[in-house]
């Protein structure tokens, strides 16, 4: 186990978890109890609802984020809406845990982090940083350049969602920057620029959770069939009698 991670393991208590929860239906996390992390960026991969955002969101609880999103000192809610698997993780932390600088980023609750951050930062030094007076994919990139620090912990959900392929590349790299510098990633995620991060571990959550290599994950495959084979792939969608691809 690496000792250098701000988060070595997650532990599910399940006797926290009520019996009739939608949380014991994800076929991913029903059976486990302990996930161990072993690099530094760790990539949560599969199909929409297969529960990479709910155990993402459950960790990022579990380490004091708000659940909107945000760093440790955020403390807004507009909607209260996260599950209760936060209450059953707990999280075995590392020794570089000292700092405790991270941030917890989901493309779905940004317009709400961007509208706190004036209120937290009216006051301070350097003042706002007006995330809404931006682009949604310029706001991405200004937050991540702005928060990355050495040894930070950073969660984040679908951060390619306002991001075209070369800003996602942009991304990646201030990532790999940051991972120099002795941070750890959590990313859930679709891009298949983003599941290339390198040295990243992959867990895929489609069926049991288990771990898989970057050309087994859909991000890759799917994206490949479609490059390779475009006008196959849109035949088979579009046309009434498709032919097999």
């Amino acid at each position: 186990m690496n000792n250098d991670l701000m988060i070595r393991s997650i532990y599910i208590d399940w006797d926290k978890i009520e019996s009739d929860s939608y949380l014991r239906n994800i076929e991913a996390i029903r059976d486990q109890d302990r996930i161990d992390f072993h690099a530094q960026a760790t990539i949560l991969t599969g199909e929409n609802g297969s529960g990479k955002s709910t155990l993402l969101e459950a960790v990022a609880v579990a380490y004091g984020f708000n659940p909107e999103g945000g760093s440790r000192n955020y403390s807004f809610s507009t909607y209260d809406s996260h599950s209760e698997l936060s209450n059953a993780v707990t999280l075995s932390k590392g020794y570089r845990n000292r700092n405790g600088w991270g941030y917890f980023l989901r493309a779905e609750s940004f317009y709400n982090v961007a509208t706190a951050e004036e209120e937290y930062s009216k006051d301070t030094e350097k003042g706002p940083m007006y995330y809404h007076r931006r682009s949604h994919g310029e706001s991405f990139l200004a937050l991540a350049q702005e928060n990355f620090r050495s040894r930070g912990l950073y969660l984040l959900d679908e951060p390619e969602a306002a991001l075209s392929p070369r800003r996602q590349m942009t991304l990646l790299a201030m990532i790999m920057e940051s991972i120099k510098l002795g941070s750890q990633f959590m990313i859930a995620t679709h891009s298949p620029i983003l599941s290339g991060i390198p040295g990243a571990e992959l867990w895929s959550f489609d069926g049991p959770l288990h771990t898989c290599t970057y050309e087994e994950t859909d991000a890759y495959t799917v994206t490949k069939m479609f490059i390779d084979r475009r006008e196959q792939v849109l035949k088979y969608l579009l046309d009434d009698e498709p032919e097999n691809i």
